[in-house]
C-alpha cells in the first residue's frame, strides 16, 4: 500500500515550524508537524526563550528590591521558595504549549510524534514515539529541527555536576557555587540568575571578551556591571582539566599568560555555543547539501539544493535566534504558496537579556569598519535621559550606524534597561529606509527610554537637545 500523503510535511515545531504551519495552513495547505516532543514549541519555549526570561524576570525583581535602597526604601532579604519558583515557570511554559496545540487543532494541522528520517526526497520514516513505524510521503517538506548544544570534548554530560543550559533552566538547586564556561548570550543569561538568587557566579570565556562579536561599546557597559555581579570573569581563558571532587568539580583553567589556576566549584555549566541538529535524519537520502560547518545551504526563499525541501532556523546559520527561525517559515511557506517574499536578514534584531539588556540591528560599527565603508556614527549616554535617571538606571547607551552621503540609517545598537523593547523601532528604520533626520523628526513621549533613539539620530544633525557637543 502507498503510504498516507501530505503538502507539506515539517520536522520540528519550534518558532519556526510551527510559524511555517501556521501560515502555511492559513494559505490553504494541507500540513502535517513532526516532532519527537508531545507538546509544540521547540527548545525555544521548552529549555530555552521563554524558561530563561520567565527565570530572569523573576530575576529583576529580586535585583530592584536590592537596588531600591538607593530610593530610601529598604525590603528585607527575599526569602526564595525554589519549588514555587520552579512550578510557575513550567507554568508559563505548559500555558504557551497548551496554546500552541490548540492553534494547531483549529487549523486542522495533523501532527505525529515521532523521530522522522528520510527514505527519499519525498518520504520519511517516523519511529512513533508510542512504538511502531510509519511511512509519510509529501510534496514538499520544511526541516525544521534546530540546533543542538555543542560540548566541550572529554568532559563527562552525564555527571551530575556538569550542567548544560537544559539542567540549568531546571533549577533543581541554587549552587553555592558556579562556574559557566562561555561568555555569550545564554552563559551571561543564566549566570544572571544564578547571581541574583544567591550564588557565587564565575564565568570563564575563550575570547578577549564577554559576548564575542557584539559591539565593543555596549558590552563595555554590561562589563562593568557584571564585574559587580559575579565572583570571577576570566578573560582569554580556557578549560584544559576536570575531575569530579567530593564537593563538586575541580577545574584547571589555563589563562593568557600560560598559567593555570585550579578552583572547585559546586556546579559547572557549560554554555560554549550550538551546532546545527540534522543529526538521525538520514538527509544522505536526498540531495540537500550542506556547508562546511554543518549548516543546510538555502537561498534566499529557503529552498534546499533538494527541490522537495526547504529549512529554516538554526540549521540554516547565521543568528541562531527565534524570530529569524519564525521570520524564515514565513518566508518557506510564502515561497511554496508561489509568493515572491524573500529573506530580509539584515533588519533581524538580538537581544541579550541580561541586566542591562543588549539589542542590535543592522550593520555594526566593527562591521562597517572591517568592510572599509565610511559611516557616521553617533552615541547618546543615558546619563542624559531624564527616564533613565528617575530609573536609577543611567549605565545605558543608544548608538546609530548612519551612512553620511544618504543619512540612511544603517544599524542600532542599544545597552540600557529594557533594551529588547526599543529595538523594533530601529529595525523597521532601517527596514523602511529611513534617515537620520526621519527618526529625529518623530516625536517621542517624554519621559521615556525612546527618546534616546531620537536624541542620538538629532547628534548627527547637530541638533540634540539634551546633550551639548560644541561646533568644530
Amino acid at each position: 500500500m502507498s503510504p498516507p500523503t501530505t503538502q507539506l510535511a515539517i520536522l520540528g515545531t519550534g518558532p519556526g515550524g510551527y510559524t511555517a504551519a501556521f501560515l502555511a495552513a492559513d494559505l490553504g495547505m494541507k500540513v502535517t508537524l513532526i516532532d519527537r516532543h508531545a507538546t509544540p514549541g521547540g527548545t525555544c519555549l521548552h529549555y530555552g526563550c521563554i524558561p530563561s526570561k520567565a527565570l530572569l524576570h523573576i530575576s529583576r525583581i529580586l535585583s530592584e528590591s536590592r537596588e531600591a535602597a538607593q530610593f530610601g526604601i529598604r525590603f528585607p532579604e527575599p526569602q526564595i521558595d525554589l519549588d514555587r519558583v520552579r512550578c510557575w515557570k513550567n507554568e508559563v511554559v505548559q500555558k504557551l504549549a497548551d496554546g500552541l496545540a490548540d492553534l494547531c487543532k483549529r487549523r486542522g494541522i495533523e501532527r505525529i510524534v515521532g523521530q522522522a528520517r528520510f527514505v527519499d526526497s519525498h518520504t520519511v520514516r517516523i519511529e512513533l514515539s508510542q512504538g511502531g513505524e510509519d511511512l509519510l510521503a509529501f510534496e514538499h517538506i520544511i526541516l525544521a529541527t534546530g540546533s543542538v548544544s555543542a560540548n566541550i570534548p572529554g568532559l563527562a554530560l552525564n555527571s551530575p555536576p556538569i550542567w548544560t543550559s537544559t539542567e540549568g533552566l531546571e533549577l533543581q538547586t541554587i549552587p553555592q557555587s558556579l562556574l559557566v564556561v562561555g561568555g555569550g548570550f545564554i552563559g551571561l543569561e543564566l549566570s544572571t540568575v544564578y547571581a541574583s538568587l544567591g550564588t557565587r557566579v564565575s564565568v570563564v570565556e575563550m575570547t578577549d571578551s564577554l559576548l564575542p562579536g557584539v559591539d565593543r561599546d555596549l558590552v563595555r557597559v554590561l562589563s562593568g556591571r557584571m564585574g559587580l555581579m559575579f565572583e570571577k570573569v576570566m578573560l582569554n581563558a580556557l578549560v584544559v582539566g576536570v575531575d569530579i571532587g567530593h564537593i563538586g568539580p575541580i577545574i584547571r583553567i589555563q589563562h593568557k599568560d600560560g598559567t593555570i589556576s585550579e578552583d572547585q566549584y559546586e556546579k559547572v555549566l557549560l554554555c560554549t555555543g550550538r551546532k546545527p541538529n540534522t543529526r538521525d535524519l538520514d538527509l544522505q537520502n536526498t540531495s540537500v547539501e550542506l556547508d562546511s560547518r554543518g549548516f543546510v545551504k538555502v537561498d534566499t526563499q529557503q529552498r534546499t539544493t533538494d527541490p522537495a525541501i526547504l529549512a529554516i532556523g538554526d540549521l540554516t546559520g547565521g543568528p541562531m535566534l527565534a524570530h529569524k527561525a519564525a521570520h524564515e517559515g514565513h518566508i518557506a511557506a510564502e515561497a511554496l504558496a508561489g509568493n515572491q517574499t524573500v529573506s530580509k536578514a539584515e533588519t533581524i534584531p538580538a537581544v541579550v537579556f541580561t541586566d542591562p539588556e543588549i539589542a542590535w540591528c543592522g550593520l555594526t560599527e566593527t562591521e562597517a569598519r572591517q568592510a572599509g565603508r565610511n559611516v557616521t556614527v553617533t552615541r547618546f549616554p543615558w546619563g542624559a535621559s531624564g527616564r533613565a535617571v528617575t530609573l536609577g538606571r543611567t549605565d545605558g547607551l543608544t548608538k546609530i550606524i548612519i551612512d553620511p552621503e544618504t543619512q540612511r540609517i544603517l544599524g542600532m545598537g542599544i545597552v540600557g534597561y529594557g533594551a529588547g523593547e526599543l529595538i523594533a523601532e530601529g529595525a523597521l528604520a532601517i527596514r523602511m529606509g529611513a534617515t537620520a533626520a526621519d527618526l529625529e523628526s518623530v516625536v517621542h513621549p517624554h519621559p521615556t527610554l525612546s527618546e534616546t533613539l531620537m536624541e542620538s539620530a538629532a547628534l548627527f544633525s547637530g541638533r540634540c537637545i539634551h546633550l551639548y557637543r560644541p561646533k568644530k
